[in-house]
């Protein structure tokens, strides 16, 4: 009976998410997530090959500065808006002492710039005028949070929808906090797998 009643809200789940076009979004957006690491990839060999020397850039801001300036502007950029490409932030951890060290660094830092984008977009309301100006700008995305939950929250963690974005709409909608804890959490399995990428290019 309980395998039973399981499968028949699989079955509920599925054809939910069939009606309002989850899976067709999921893979549009895998697609477009393989297409950016890809293309981001070919930029960076071009310009590396015909114009720029990446790899002195890069070494130059490590010497230039600081890790605490470059991290603090990365927490910055992952609260609002998703100002900078967290990839080019993953190009500069490759060329310090302990790339992976700062490379986890970075994906926490990602995950609590999430956190502060949700406390801002919650408290939004005490501003109308600024809350019903990025309730316009972000529509599509409140209304594919309130549709998918946290399967949304797991794709703007995982795929590249601005994960800030994400995370101030679920701050606008009060989207449950502990929810939304454990589902951006994949934000460390979208930087390791970039990681991974990045890594070998530089």
């Amino acid at each position: 009976m309980i395998r039973q009643g399981t499968f028949k809200k699989l079955a509920v789940l599925n054809r939910y998410y069939k009606i309002t076009q989850f899976y067709s979004f999921l893979k549009d957006t895998a697609v477009k997530g393989v297409v950016v690491i890809l293309i981001f990839a070919t930029v960076l060999v071009a310009l590396e090959y015909f114009f720029l020397d990446f790899n002195h850039l890069l070494n130059t801001l490590v010497v230039k500065y600081s890790a605490e300036i470059i991290l603090s502007f990365f927490l910055l950029s992952e609260t609002v808006l998703g100002l900078v490409p967290p990839e080019l932030f993953i190009a500069w951890a490759s060329k310090s002492a302990m790339p992976w060290l700062f490379l986890f660094v970075l994906a926490s830092l990602s995950y609590v710039g999430g956190i502060l984008a949700y406390f801002i977009g919650n408290r939004l309301f005490l501003i109308p005028a600024v809350k019903n100006h990025i309730e316009n700008k972000i529509a599509v995305h409140i209304t594919n949070l309130r549709k998918w939950g946290g399967l949304f929250v797991f794709i703007g963690a995982m795929l590249p929808i601005p994960h800030s974005i994400v995370s101030v709409a679920c701050g606008m909608i009060k989207y449950n906090f502990k929810h939304y804890l454990l589902w951006a959490l994949f934000r460390y399995v979208r930087f390791i797998i970039y990681g991974f990428v990045i890594f070998q290019i530089f």
